[in-house]
């Protein structure tokens, strides 16, 4: 869309594309889609003249911004035939904009740029700063100068330079981790920059190796590291390698192994937590902090196993998750990709689970009824699955209890139709006994009511009430509430603490209604930390978040 527009629109596409790199959009599908442009280069070339030019410059600018990696002129061509366009794109994008002197900033800025302070500017400070920390050792003074460069949305860049210094030079290690470390406990560089720093130098490691030989295990060891230290998510995996890249080395595929391991085990806990309390918006939540996009099949495939051999209530409600997900967290294609991997593997289950036949059958069944698959999916995943197998029967059945009469009504009935308590009735009950309270009454009462609710693992929701009923209602009485039950061991720290994290969340929206909101969230942060009910390094400030918020809005 931007080839036929303004120099405008030019840059705010390559500039769009670089804020949604690796948040967003997976570097295989940006390496993908840049491949399909090459390749579509004799069509577009038809309806806009002096596209192979704009093309090749959107492919260097690509390839600058760091979101390609250089690897991709020579793999981009591969699959080219003879005499197409793309091998002129390619031509002019290596000859033209990537081997003059200087081209960095000449293709930074070929469309006018949007700031004032270049990308490749900001990376030569970033340098600096490391160089000059490599040498004084100061992590304070390295931070401040951190924050002075006021780019939150690029902090991604520290971490990857940062660690290829690491890698270049062992005798560092330590120190530049060191100061990740300080720089993700301070809340400078939140995870979501951590873990896209990890993921450039992931994508462009085959690059790297060129250089450094055992480039590779080394940041197989530095993820170890990172994860151990706890400024890298337990739950980071790596990306799956660009199209065309060199196997893995052994190191790089136990890496990876044990990291899908934890992904495992994070998405099984996140699912006994869900059919405990019903809250599918805290699976939501919980899948967007995982960061692992590509690994989505997995999760629906786990879903669908950790019901199977539950009651129909678990069952009920793993549909009804599936199809909350659909198409704000998972797509069609993971939940088909899932159940092709479950019908693979049918024989096995049916092992252990004697009905699993029907079972999935009627999964696959409620998955089409509930429009997340389209009849056509079950065509495409049966020719996939062996003749005369178990799976393929499963399909079959899924095909007949479909075509069957009144199909969708029973289909959505065959749990028995709802699933559980709800979550807005849990919250009604938390509202009213906090009113209650307000109004007067006695802390020990409020306190058993809590109790009676006999839902520990929602005790989140009672403390983030708390804390926006004492902000709007200008009462601190609810404090003390909250401190009896951290005194009575009714409220864990663990779910103090999320509660605190749901309030930082929304501490802009509720700035809105309550202009001293945040004011208010701080005094409530020290005051909680201080009398012992917050641990200390719990980082849920409002300014911190809405730095975080920044980052979040600038990345996007």
């Amino acid at each position: 869309m931007a080839l036929d527009r303004h120099d405008r629109e030019k840059e705010m596409a390559a500039v769009l594309l670089s804020s949604l790199y690796a948040d967003v959009i997976s570097p295989e599908h940006l390496f993908k889609g840049f491949v399909r442009l090459v390749e579509s280069a004799d069509d577009l070339v038809i309806d806009i003249p002096d596209a192979l030019d704009i093309l090749a410059l959107f492919v260097a600018r690509a390839i600058v911004d760091d979101i390609l990696p250089p690897s991709f002129l020579q793999s981009a061509v591969q699959g080219l035939p003879e005499g197409a366009k793309g091998h002129d794109v390619i031509h002019l994008a290596e000859k033209s904009y990537l081997s003059p002197p200087l081209h960095a900033e000449i293709v930074e800025r070929r469309w006018g740029g949007s700031t004032h302070t270049t990308v490749e500017l900001v990376k030569s400070k970033i340098s600096a700063l490391l160089n000059e920390y490599r040498e004084s050792g100061d992590k304070a003074e390295a931070c401040r100068c951190i924050r002075e460069l006021n780019v939150p949305f690029f902090h991604h860049e520290v971490v990857k330079r940062a660690l290829v210094m690491a890698m270049e030079q062992k005798n560092y290690e330590g120190l530049l981790l060191s100061l990740l470390k300080e720089a993700a406990d301070e809340g400078l560089i939140t995870s979501s920059q951590m873990s896209k720093g990890f993921t450039r130098l992931a994508d462009a490691i085959d690059d790297l190796s060129l250089d450094i030989v055992n480039a590779r295990d080394l940041l197989s060891q530095l993820i170890t590291t990172a994860v151990k230290e706890g400024f890298l998510n337990a739950s980071y995996t790596l990306p799956p390698p660009n199209p065309k890249s060199k196997e893995n080395g052994d190191e790089a595929v136990n890496a990876k192994a044990n990291l899908l391991a934890l992904f495992k085990q994070k998405a099984t806990d996140i699912i006994q937590e869900y059919f405990l309390s019903d809250d599918v918006g805290e699976v939501i939540r919980s899948l967007e902090e995982l960061s692992s996009p590509h690994l989505n099949a997995v999760f629906v495939k786990k879903v669908v196993t950790l019901a199977m051999d539950r009651k129909n209530r678990e069952k009920e409600m793993s549909s009804v998750l599936l199809s909350s997900l659909y198409a704000e967290v998972i797509t069609s294609e993971d939940v088909a990709k899932a159940f092709l991997n479950l019908l693979e593997t049918a024989d096995d289950t049916a092992l252990d689970i004697p009905d699993a036949a029907n079972e999935f059958a009627l999964f696959l069944a409620r998955s089409v009824v509930d429009d997340i698959l389209a009849p056509l999916d079950l065509d495409e995943i049966k020719e996939q699955l062996k003749p005369q197998s178990l799976g393929s029967d499963i399909v079959n059945t899924a095909r007949a209890l479909l075509a069957a009469r009144h199909a969708g009504e029973r289909i959505l009935r065959c749990w028995g139709g709802g699933s559980g308590w709800a979550v807005d009735d849990a919250k009604d009950k938390i509202i009213k006994l906090l009113e209650e309270f307000e109004a007067g009454g006695d802390i020990l009462e409020a306190c058993q009511c809590i109790r009676d609710l006999d839902m520990p693992f929602f005790h989140h929701e009672v403390v983030k009430k708390s804390l926006v009923m004492a902000m709007e209602k200008q009462n601190d009485n609810l404090l003390k509430l909250l401190q009896e039950c951290s005194n009575e061991g009714l409220i864990t720290v663990n779910q103090m603490s999320k509660g605190f994290t749901r309030v930082a969340d929304s501490i802009d929206d509720l700035a809105l209604d309550i202009p001293d909101a945040k004011e208010k969230f701080d005094l409530y942060v020290e005051n909680a930390k201080r009398q012992g009910w917050l641990m200390p390094s719990v980082n849920v400030g409002s300014k911190t978040q809405s730095l975080s918020n920044c980052e979040h809005v600038n990345d996007r």
